[in-house]
């Protein structure tokens, strides 16, 4: 697979391209050529360079702490799946499935997430940095405490994400549904919501200082805004 998308000098040309906030870089994949997954369980702290998991049944395997360098992963099953602080590096995972893979505290640098169908997933405490997440949907994504810095979120369906305690700094939604966030305690820089629709902020709207937000959605927000603050309004 080729290089999706360039860093600050190209992309989508998205919202968070104007109006004085700094965009988001995205990653850049130029992958080598790769080998096709041997089929054999992952490994705790093994190490996957240049390998294609295509279709692969990886449910309830345990990969925790290992390396996956340059790979792609393809229509994989990862219910259960086990990659707590594994570390997923300049590579594509394409159509995965998965209903609480735990992913907490991992690390995910130059990654392209598409069309993925996930729910539960744990990611709290993990350190993302220029990640794609492009289509599909994704059900009660735990990143509670994690940091994110040049993220983007696009074309996709996030239901009641958990964003308690982090940090995000340079993340875009693009034409992306975000249903019941959490974002209590977070942290954010240069967070451009604009192409969320619908926004739904569940908790934590007092924390929504560092966002870039439209007139429409401020509107929508108002009444949320207003209790935060104590204002009452009577007609």
């Amino acid at each position: 697979m080729g290089r999706r998308a360039t860093g600050d000098g190209g992309g989508s040309g998205g919202p968070g391209r104007s109006g004085g906030v700094r965009a988001a870089r995205r990653p850049e994949l130029r992958l080598p050529p790769t080998t096709p997954y041997d089929g054999q369980e992952l490994e705790p702290d093994g190490d996957y360079d240049g390998i294609a998991f295509q279709e692969a049944d990886l449910v309830g395997q345990d990969g925790a702490g290992a390396r996956f360098m340059d790979c792609v992963l393809t229509g994989c099953a990862l219910d259960e799946t086990r990659l707590r602080k594994a570390r997923i590096l300049d590579s594509s995972l394409t159509g995965i499935r998965g209903v609480g893979t735990d992913l907490a505290e991992a690390t995910l640098r130059d990654v392209e997430l598409l069309d993925a169908r996930l729910g539960g997933t744990q990611l709290h405490g993990a350190v993302l940095e220029r990640v794609l997440i492009l289509g599909g949907k994704i059900d009660y994504l735990n990143l509670r405490t994690a940091r994110l810095k040049d993220v983007v979120f696009e074309s996709c369906v996030l239901v009641e994400p958990d964003f308690g305690g982090a940090r995000l700094e340079r993340v875009e939604f693009v034409d992306c549904a975000l249903k019941g966030a959490d974002l209590s305690g977070t942290t954010l820089v240069d967070v451009d919501l604009r192409g969320a629709a619908p926004l739904e902020i569940a908790r934590g709207v007092d924390r929504m200082s560092g966002a870039v937000l439209s007139t429409g959605q401020l509107l929508d927000l108002a009444p949320l805004l207003a209790a935060e603050l104590g204002i009452r309004v009577l007609d």
